[in-house]
């Protein structure tokens, strides 16, 4: 019973336990069960709450005595990302400047979740103040692979994937500024969103108008993405750039035939803007392959990415310095020295640079927005190399060609981010080495409902999400 649970979709889940086959209490203890067995390997799970979680389901199994569910999510076990602050429960950030931070609010998206029924059990593994695709840090230490323990689970969301790759929680929840949804994702055989800024209305937030940093759900069925949605989606007067449209768009049922008759162009090195190695490009033309095979008309085509890496990086290192400069000036002794040079970066920037910046991200908005125009979805590599070993702060190359630094191999999904469109990470295969890896489907702008329908269509005739690790 403990296996058929933890491996349960969310809306099955939901679906049980409001036709009194399960409780709330017995798919909670089933989770916490899998916790036991399996977090000792992999450290997804960072802070655990038993007596919380252990209300919060008394709540849902209530509720369903009094005839009704708490919302979409009754009942449904999740830890939430550390750095989403949660009232009266440890948030870290992954930093040893705040090991003992409780902070006194909620945020946005964790509410929405909580209030539609599901049971907060902790806080999920990070690196440092969200910095970085592999999830290490001095307060935790690192997240493994599920799949080879040797390796990263990436980031930032490693702890979120790892625990769903697992069988921890059904659905987590993540943010991603450069890739940090949809990198973990993909190396840990799981499904990631970025949606488009102000879908997912964030607060509190240091800057609530930029939007390069988006909340977003993580799962392992695209039904469960929607589900997710559908509950942290929609307008909220505490984020300004928050969009009209109501969470409820995605309620929804998904067509399994997504992909037919779409037309989807795909790049194994986004048009040659980064290096890649060559099973990772074999992947991605497996992955285009597969989508000709779901109907799709697959043309090798991309959209011009020159530029969107510099004006990435100038725009990440003037957000870290605007919003945290202050906090690692003050800590600068306990905070990791390659997150402290990149919010230097961004102190000595001058204002032609980030004036340049600015309008690059609106050139890359219209290049891709005209792309799109001709095409339904772009596929790329989520990462251009399988996973990497979890004691490496990051590939110092790919395909033989070095990285400048932590962020170097990660462009592949920060050029995606600068565009201000939507993606989704999708399970694509397996390394030789056996390790999962991602592909990303990129959509038209605000049009995530279209892109859940590719996602669908691409899960229906490939189905790599059923592999789980063999912990």
């Amino acid at each position: 019973m403990t296996a058929e649970l933890t491996y349960a979709s969310a809306g099955e889940l939901v679906a049980m336990m409001a036709r009194k086959e399960v409780s709330a209490r017995e798919v909670l203890a089933a989770h916490l069960a899998r916790v036991d067995e399996v977090n000792g390997d992999v450290n997804a799970i960072v802070t655990l709450v038993p007596e919380i979680a252990e209300a919060m389901a008394q709540r849902a199994d209530d509720a369903i005595a009094e005839g009704h569910v708490l919302g979409p999510l009754h009942g449904i076990p999740m830890a939430h990302k550390d750095n989403h602050v949660t009232a009266g429960i440890r948030t870290t950030f992954g930093s040893r400047s705040r090991a003992d931070f409780v902070p006194d609010v909620t945020d946005l998206t964790v509410s929405r979740l909580q209030e539609a029924g599901c049971v907060t059990i902790g806080k999920t593994n990070i690196p440092e103040f969200v910095a970085g695709g592999n999830t290490f840090n001095d307060v935790f230490g690192p997240t493994r692979n599920p799949y080879d323990l040797a390796v990263t689970a990436g980031g930032s969301s490693g702890g979120a994937a790892a625990a769903l790759a697992t069988g921890m929680q059904p659905l987590a929840d993540g943010n991603d500024f450069g890739g940090s949804l949809r990198l973990p994702a993909g190396y840990c055989n799981v499904i990631g969103l970025r949606s488009s800024a102000g879908r997912v209305p964030v607060w509190p937030a240091a800057d609530g108008l930029v939007g390069l940093s988006v909340h977003g759900p993580m799962a392992r069925t695209v039904d469960d993405i929607a589900l997710m949605m559908s509950v942290i989606a929609g307008p909220s007067r505490l984020a300004p750039n928050s969009l009209d449209a109501p969470g409820s768009v995605f309620a929804a049922a998904l067509p399994e035939d997504g992909l037919a008759g779409k037309k989807v162009a795909f790049s194994v090195d986004l048009g040659g803007a980064i290096p890649v190695e060559p099973d990772i490009a074999e992947l991605v033309r497996a992955a285009a392959r597969s989508c000709a095979d779901a109907g799709a008309d697959v043309v090798e085509d991309c959209v011009d990415f020159s530029g969107a890496a510099e004006a990435f990086r100038v725009l990440r290192a003037w957000a870290f310095e605007a919003g945290m400069g202050a906090h690692l000036d003050e800590h600068r002794d306990s905070v990791r020295a390659s997150l402290y040079d990149n919010m230097l970066a961004g102190r000595t920037l001058t204002g032609p640079q980030i004036g340049a910046a600015a309008l690059m991200r609106t050139t890359m908005y219209h290049r891709m927005r005209e792309f799109l125009e001709r095409y339904d979805t772009l596929l790329l590599p989520v990462a251009p190399l399988a996973a990497f070993p979890v004691d490496q702060e990051y590939p110092t190359e790919v395909a033989g060609v070095p990285q400048p630094d932590y962020l170097g191999w990660m462009e592949s999904a920060y050029d995606v981010t600068l565009s201000g469109h939507p993606a989704i990470s999708m399970p694509a295969g397996f390394t030789p080495s056996g390790t999962p890896a991602g592909v990303q489907f990129v959509g038209r702008h605000r049009d995530e409902l279209g892109l859940l329908a590719s996602a669908k269509g691409f899960e229906t005739v490939t189905g790599y999400a059923a592999r789980h690790p063999a912990l």
